[in-house]
């Protein structure tokens, strides 16, 4: 059999068959991206501007709302245009390209979820402290330790990729390069590297759970001794980050700490958190913040 490595091309078998269900999900999922795109940029545009939304807590959520942006626009606009092609194709190269930022802005994005769960301890817990627990300083050091962490990641799994000898049929049962579906093409046996991927990513995601978890546990623990006004913002701006970090989570877990299949309900569950869930963020911070809603209201009004 030929080496892809010699070939120019992936085929990749995209999310469904029929032409006509293609373009349904062409004309669903394009505003969808859209709004990922204008929601997730406006909270950027409004934490730049407005002096309202200088807090630590703005700073995470402007740089999460970025990941966001960058994390959709590795997979989404690819995977839209293939929707309307009757061939799907990449080049090894563009589909190493796509794992490698694919897991870095997600392993980025988990970490700014624990250091957004992290800012929210401190200043629930420890708030006479938080100002200068949470200097500008510290926060901006944290977002750069969040991006540095995500590169790690991802250069670690990308260093494994690599080396593989790939061999054909040339085609990924996927609508996106991932390490996975890639492993399938290779010659020799992957079960190592599966092994190594798997507790990297999977080790990973444990521990931020953990860290996140223990964090609202000790949150919801100390909320007793706050008054009733006190309990309620601090449990709907809490609200707002749990929600975020199931719907990242969930999905994310659900495929990564199992063993791979070709299922299409595999297929279903990525489409959540590459193309549903980057868009729901924005929502879910400014329908339950009054803050970030009176910001959009004076920026409409300019």
């Amino acid at each position: 059999m030929a080496s892809v490595n010699n070939m120019t091309e992936l085929i990749i078998t995209g999310l469904f068959q029929d032409p006509e269900v293609q373009k349904v999900c062409f004309v669903l999922f394009l505003p969808v991206y859209l709004a990922t795109v204008l929601g997730n940029g406006l909270i950027v545009v409004m934490v730049s501007i407005s002096k309202s939304l200088r807090s630590p807590m703005y700073i995470f959520l402007s740089s999460l709302s970025l990941v966001e942006i960058c994390y959709s626009s590795t997979v989404v606009p690819k995977f839209i245009t293939d929707l309307l092609a009757k061939v799907k194709t990449i080049s090894l190269k563009g589909c190493l390209a796509q794992i490698f930022f694919f897991h870095f802005l997600g392993v980025a994005e988990t970490f700014l979820l624990v250091v957004m769960a992290y800012d929210r301890y401190v200043a629930i817990c420890k708030p006479l402290h938080y100002m200068n627990i949470m200097s500008h300083q510290v926060c901006h050091m944290l977002v750069a330790g969040s991006w540095l962490g995500g590169l790690i990641h991802s250069t670690i799994q990308i260093l494994i990729t690599i080396p593989l000898p790939f061999c054909g049929p040339n085609v990924i049962d996927h609508y996106f390069c991932d390490l996975q579906p890639l492993f399938k093409l290779a010659c020799t046996d992957t079960f190592m590297e599966g092994v190594i991927v798997m507790a990297n990513s999977g080790l990973m995601s444990i521990i931020s759970l953990l860290i996140l978890v223990s964090s609202y546990v000790t949150i919801l623990v100390n909320l007793r001794n706050h008054s009733a006004e006190g309990r309620h913002k601090a449990l709907s701006t809490c609200a707002s980050h749990i929600t975020v970090v199931i719907l990242f989570f969930g999905p994310a877990m659900f495929l990564y700490l199992r063993p791979s299949s070709t299922f299409t309900e595999d297929k279903l569950v990525a489409v959540f958190y590459t193309v549903i869930t980057p868009m729901l963020n924005p929502i879910i911070y400014t329908l339950r913040n009054a803050e970030v809603k009176n910001a959009m209201k004076k920026l409409w009004g300019k």
